[in-house]
């Protein structure tokens, strides 16, 4: 090759290299790119529902531990909101997956109740059985959140952020059974923050994996 001809070889090469690294890097910009709107929309609905979660919970454990008369109406509005969650999430993973988070929610929900029930009524017994098992139930809907996205959502991650909802709804019934209002208070204020929190780490999780679902 000519000493002549080696300057227009390399300016060719840089050429398309440069034509490579321009097609690459719009690639990645648009395969990560989310419409703001429906993100922020999606964000919203997320909140809502886990917002009704530990709304609807709260209710419950004042209708619980007064022996209101509208504790079944509470009951069941508390109820649906755990198949709404498992719906809300059935576009991403399919009804065999909603259906299952709505079964594992709802055994949350249940046990919880045996748990204030048993607290109430002061049998320890009862209340160290229904503790294991809502631990039990806890670290099976972390796993199987983990196991539908595990690169956002790690096992550790969601065991750690189901067992600190249990603990903080714990320390909202125990203030409540004890008559402890400033305490109850208190409570729900950390067990309100703490959801919020769970609900934006979902909520991002969903649309890292799913970023075609939101332009």
């Amino acid at each position: 090759m000519s000493k002549r001809s080696r300057p227009t070889l390399v300016i060719v090469m840089l050429i398309v290299f440069s034509s490579s690294f321009v097609s690459v890097s719009s690639a990645t910009v648009i395969s990560g790119s989310v419409d703001p709107a429906k993100e922020s929309e999606f964000r919203a609905v997320m909140r809502k529902l886990w917002e009704d979660h530990i709304t609807w919970t709260r209710l419950f454990i004042v209708s619980a531990a007064a022996d209101l008369p509208d504790k079944a109406a509470t009951t069941e509005r508390l109820l649906r909101n755990q198949s709404d969650i498992g719906n809300a999430v059935k576009t991403y993973y399919g009804n065999e997956a909603g259906d299952k988070l709505t079964a594992l929610l709802r055994d949350h929900i249940t046990i919880a109740a045996e748990l204030v029930g048993a607290a109430k009524a002061k049998d320890n017994a009862k209340v160290a059985d229904a503790r294991t098992r809502w631990n039990a139930n806890s670290d099976e809907i972390a796993t199987f959140l983990s196991g539908a996205n595990p690169r956002n959502w790690p096992a550790a991650d969601m065991k750690k952020m189901m067992r600190e909802h249990l603990d903080l709804t714990t320390a909202e019934a125990t203030a409540r059974l004890s008559g402890n209002w400033a305490a109850d208070i208190a409570a729900y204020e950390k067990v309100h923050d703490q959801i919020l929190h769970m609900s934006d780490m979902l909520s991002s999780g969903i649309i890292k994996q799913f970023p075609d679902k939101f332009r």
